[in-house]
This record gives C-alpha cells, sequence and structure tokens, in this order.
C-alpha cells in the first residue's frame, strides 16, 4: 500500500528555523494552539515541555520534530493538509520563536479526494 499523504510539512524557511532553535534549546516538539491566548499558532516548545496525552493527536514531524494537534481541533482539521511556515513577527508569547524576530504561521489546504481517500485507507482520519 502507497504512503499514505503527509499531514504537516513545513517550508524551507521554517525547517531553517526549526534548526537554529534546535541548536539553541535541543529537541523540539510543535503544538497547534486551538485559540485562547495565543490564537491559532503553531507553538514550539524544548521537547517533553507541553505535556500531550489522550486528548492529542500527533499528525506528523516536521524536520524531525513531532507536530501535535488536540483531537478534538483535529476533528474540524483532519480534511486539510498543514504546512508550517515563517513570518516575520512575534511568536506566541510562550513559544521558542519568539525572541527571534519571527514566528511560525500555518498554512493550509483542503486535500483532494484521492488523499482524504488515500488517508481513510491508512487509518489517519
Amino acid at each position: 500500500m502507497p504512503e499514505p499523504p503527509k499531514q504537516v510539512e513545513a517550508t524551507d524557511l521554517a525547517i531553517h528555523l526549526i534548526r537554529v532553535l534546535r541548536e539553541k534549546h535541543g529537541p523540539l516538539m510543535f503544538h497547534q494552539s486551538g485559540g485562547c491566548c495565543d490564537g491559532s499558532s503553531p507553538m514550539c516548545y524544548p521537547r517533553g515541555e507541553f505535556m500531550v496525552g489522550d486528548s492529542d493527536i500527533q499528525l506528523g514531524e516536521v524536520d524531525g520534530e513531532p507536530f501535535y494537534m488536540s483531537r478534538s481541533q483535529f476533528e474540524y482539521w483532519k480534511h486539510t493538509h498543514l504546512t508550517l511556515d515563517v513570518v516575520p513577527g512575534r511568536g506566541g508569547m510562550f513559544s521558542l520563536d519568539s525572541p527571534e524576530g519571527l514566528r511560525f504561521l500555518i498554512r493550509s489546504r483542503v486535500f483532494d479526494d484521492n488523499e482524504i481517500r488515500e488517508l481513510r485507507e491508512a487509518g489517519r482520519i
């Protein structure tokens, strides 16, 4: 069976920032914020600093770093491919990108019918 489509990927700029942050902080992790204090920003933490549990799902990895989202939020986004990108500005107040003058940002597109079928067959949605 072919590999299902990736649910999250990163741009070259995001990968560069990930590598800068990893050099400073060690292994990282991402959690897609669902609102509240930092809107819907992807948040970057030292790996293990943000506790994930049964209410979270790992969508994949970006440059080897795990990327999570809450299960309830995933129900709304499960038909959407996410691309982690970087733009100038301040990141979320708890996110490691904040002091860098850059912030992570999510760009998205809806999966096409074939991708949705492949994700369903793989048990990903």
